[in-house]
């Protein structure tokens, strides 16, 4: 037995060695925010219905492979993107749970990854059975809980090429995606009158997009800079986005005033906290290279 794991382990790192496991571990996880998008694009337009209650299967003959419709399409390159990103997740979990050059974090961050997927693979199935509401959330969320775990993977892998400069460029992206999760939403500020497959493709990008920064400001601020209150006021940032995240979709599913008052006010007090962020790791930043200089 000893003697198999001695000949296997080789043969993972050299895989890992001639692909590199931080540039697989950054596929998977392009991988995962495209399942979720184009998953994103299948509700939109109602695809998973096209399917008649078929899984895995569709209608597009042997192995699925010429659609009938445009709605079978969508769900169809759905499921086939998925399957992908399915086996990246397992194959980066393998990799990374059997190369010691591999961080323990990240290999313990991609295995959950990885014991989430079947689950995320029923609630697919489940999708397209069922299709409730509940069913759909859940899995959106199980989907978002994945992501952000490959976004944390992914940034304690690259940790060595992150600087401050980092932080600044992921709050900005923040501030950025923010205004547009707003004005992309069904509320009464929404700049949008027609919620259309692609205002919601468009506004789950920008979410993810949102959630990615506030994960990678926050842990390459602890590395990198020297400030307790910016450190804190950047581990809040990730209870707002998400909270963002969260009532930007009740905005959808649920016409509530109420809920649509909170939505906007947790966005404009991550929209301060972006703002000093950047002030304040700019600053930050400057203080750490004037101390390496000195």
């Amino acid at each position: 037995m000893s003697t198999d794991n001695r000949t296997s382990r080789p043969e993972v790192r050299s895989l890992i060695a001639r692909f590199g496991f931080p540039h697989l571990l950054a596929t998977t996880l392009a991988l995962v925010a495209a399942t979720i998008l184009l998953g994103i694009a299948a509700k939109a337009t109602g695809s998973g219905l096209a399917c008649e209650a078929n899984w895995p299967r569709c209608d597009g003959g042997p192995f699925n492979l010429f659609p009938a419709t445009l709605p079978s399409f969508y769900e169809w390159i759905h499921r086939f993107v998925a399957m992908f990103a399915g086996f990246a997740i397992v194959g980066s979990a393998v990799a990374a749970w059997r190369s010691a050059a591999v961080d323990r974090r990240v290999a313990s961050l991609v295995v959950l990854g990885m014991v989430l997927t079947p689950i995320q693979v029923y609630l697919g199935r489940e999708t397209v059975f069922q299709y409730q509401m509940e069913i759909l959330s859940l899995h959106f969320w199980t989907a978002v809980l994945i992501f952000s775990t490959y976004v944390t993977a992914t940034v304690l892998v690259w940790k060595s090429k992150l600087t401050a400069t980092h932080v600044t460029v992921a709050l900005g992206i923040g501030l950025v995606a923010l205004p547009l999760h707003v004005a992309l939403s069904p509320t009464d500020l929404g700049v949008v009158t027609d919620y259309s497959p692609t205002i919601q493709l468009v506004q789950y990008g920008v979410t993810l997009a949102l959630l990615a920064s506030v994960i990678v400001a926050t842990m390459v601020g602890r590395w990198r800079l020297d400030d307790g209150r910016l450190i804190g006021l950047l581990g809040g940032s990730i209870v707002l986005a998400y909270t963002v995240s969260y009532l930007g979709r009740r905005s959808l599913m649920t016409f509530s005033p109420a809920l649509d008052g909170l939505y906007l006010v947790v966005a404009l007090a991550l929209s301060v906290v972006f703002v000093v962020g950047i002030w304040r790791s700019r600053a930050a930043g400057e203080r750490s290279r004037d101390a390496l200089s000195t």
